[in-house]
C-alpha cells in the first residue's frame, strides 16, 4: 500500500503531470525550494525551538527567538532558492524581514505561551485509510487543555488570509483530527487552528464525525482516481511559476532553454523564437486585413446606396453589392426556445439545423454529458488528435541591450 498525504493529493489536483514526475517517475526538481517555502520552514523551526525550550521551563525572549531565526536563515540559505517575485523588486532580505515580523507579532500575541499543554511539535505518524492505504500525519503543534479539548495547530505564512469557509473545508488538518481522536480517547473535541502569521490572526474550525467520514471517503475516491490514471495532463496556472519541474514540462521546456542563452543575439537566433515571431506577425497582419475588409465593406455598401447601384467596377475586378433579407434569432432565451420548437413541430428543423462541432467536442471530451449518451455518440464518431495554436504576451519579454 502507498502512503498518501495532503501535499501529495494536492499536487495531483493542481497538476497531474507534476504529480507523475514527482511521485511516479521519482524525479528531483531542478530548484531546491522557493523563497516563500524556505521562509516558512525557517519560521517553523524557530517556533519549534521556542516551544521545545518552554517544555523544559526555559524562557525565550523575543530577541532570542529572532536571533534563532536569523541564525537558521544564514545557515541554510543558498543562492539557488527561487525568488519568483524578483522582477517585482523583492529579494532575500525582504522575505527574511517578513519572517522576523511574523515571529515578532506571534510572540507578542501568544506570550507567555500557556494557552495549551504541548503534546507534540512537528509530530509525525501514519494512519490507515479505509482502503488500506496510509495517510501521513505531520502536525506543527499539538496541544490540549484539562477539559478534553485538543488542538491541531498549523503555522501559515501565506499572503492571503484563510476565511471561515475555506477553513471549514480544509482537508489537511481535518484528517489529522481523525488521528488525534484515535490516539487520545479522552478527546471531547478537536479544534483545528491555523495561525495566519501574516495577519497575526487565527482561523479555527471543527468537524463532526459525519463530516470526517465523508472526507475520508472523498479521499479514498480521489486515491482510486489517481491510481487508475493512465494520462497525466498539464494544468497551467499561476502555480507554475513556483514549480520545480519547468525544465521537464513541455509547457516551459523551451522557455527554460531560452533562459540559458547568454546574449540577446543568441536568443533571437533560436528557431522557435523566429517561428513564433513570424507567426505573430502574420496573425497581426491578418487581423489588420480583416479590419480593413470590414471597413471597405461598409464603404462599398455606402457608395452603392449613394449612387443606387448594385455593382461597383474597378480596374480589373467588379464588386457586387446585393441587399438581402436575413433572419435574426431572438435574443430572449424563452423566445428562442419557442422558435426552435416551432420549426421542429413543422418538420423543418433537421434540414435547417447544424451541429456545433466545437461545443459537441467540448461536451464529449470534458465529460459534460451522461456516460450512456457519450458512449452512443463515440460509437458513431472517431476521435483524432489535432492542434490549436494561440498567441499570448510573455511577461518576461527580453529587450535589446543598450
Amino acid at each position: 500500500m502507498t502512503t498518501y498525504s495532503h501535499s501529495r493529493i494536492n499536487t495531483y489536483e493542481n497538476c497531474p503531470y507534476a504529480y507523475k514526475l514527482r511521485y511516479i517517475d521519482r524525479q528531483k526538481p531542478e530548484i531546491p525550494t522557493t523563497i516563500e517555502a524556505f521562509m516558512g520552514d525557517m519560521v517553523h523551526q524557530a517556533l519549534e525551538d521556542l516551544y521545545k525550550k518552554r517544555k523544559f521551563k526555559k524562557r525565550t525572549a523575543k530577541a532570542t527567538l529572532i536571533k534563532v531565526y536569523r541564525d537558521l536563515w544564514e545557515k541554510n540559505y543558498s543562492e539557488d532558492i527561487l525568488i519568483v517575485k524578483k522582477d517585482e523588486g523583492l529579494n532575500e532580505d525582504n522575505y527574511r524581514k517578513m519572517g522576523e515580523k511574523f515571529l515578532s507579532d506571534y510572540y507578542e500575541r501568544m506570550k507567555p505561551f500557556n494557552q495549551m499543554t504541548i503534546l507534540g511539535l512537528e509530530t509525525q505518524d501514519r494512519m490507515t485509510l479505509p482502503d488500506g492505504n496510509q495517510w501521513h500525519v505531520r502536525i506543527d503543534k499539538l496541544g490540549c487543555d484539562n477539559q478534553g479539548n485538543y488542538f491541531v495547530c498549523d503555522y501559515k505564512t501565506n499572503a492571503r488570509m484563510k476565511d471561515q469557509e475555506e477553513a471549514d473545508s480544509d482537508r489537511q488538518l481535518a484528517m489529522y483530527s481523525i488521528w488525534v481522536k484515535d490516539k487520545f480517547k479522552d478527546a471531547k473535541s478537536v479544534k483545528l487552528i491555523w495561525h495566519m502569521l501574516a495577519f497575526n490572526k487565527d482561523a479555527i474550525s471543527e468537524r463532526t464525525e459525519e463530516q470526517l467520514q465523508k472526507l475520508q471517503q472523498e479521499i479514498v475516491e480521489r486515491i482510486k482516481e489517481i491510481e487508475s490514471a493512465t494520462e497525466f495532463p498539464r494544468k497551467q496556472t499561476a502555480l507554475c511559476n513556483y514549480c520545480g519541474f519547468k525544465s521537464e514540462c513541455p509547457s516551459f521546456k523551451h522557455e527554460f532553454e531560452l533562459n540559458k542563452k547568454e546574449t540577446i543575439e543568441k536568443f533571437k537566433e533560436d528557431e522557435g523564437v523566429k517561428l513564433v515571431d513570424e507567426f505573430s506577425e502574420v496573425k497581426t497582419k491578418l487581423a489588420e486585413y480583416k479590419k480593413s475588409q470590414e471597413e471597405f465593406r461598409e464603404k462599398l455598401i455606402s457608395y452603392a446606396k449613394q449612387f443606387e447601384i448594385d455593382i461597383v467596377y474597378g480596374s480589373n475586378k467588379k464588386c457586387s453589392v446585393r441587399e438581402f433579407d436575413k433572419i435574426i434569432l431572438p435574443e430572449d432565451q424563452k423566445l428562442k426556445e419557442e422558435f426552435i420548437q416551432l420549426i421542429k413541430d413543422k418538420g423543418i428543423y433537421e434540414e435547417c439545423s447544424m451541429v456545433c462541432y466545437p461545443r459537441l467536442n467540448s461536451k464529449i471530451l470534458k465529460d459534460e454529458i451522461e456516460d450512456e449518451i457519450k458512449e452512443e455518440i463515440r460509437e458513431k464518431v472517431s476521435i483524432e488528435k489535432d492542434f490549436r495554436l494561440s498567441l499570448s504576451k510573455r511577461k518576461d519579454v527580453l529587450e535589446d541591450d543598450e
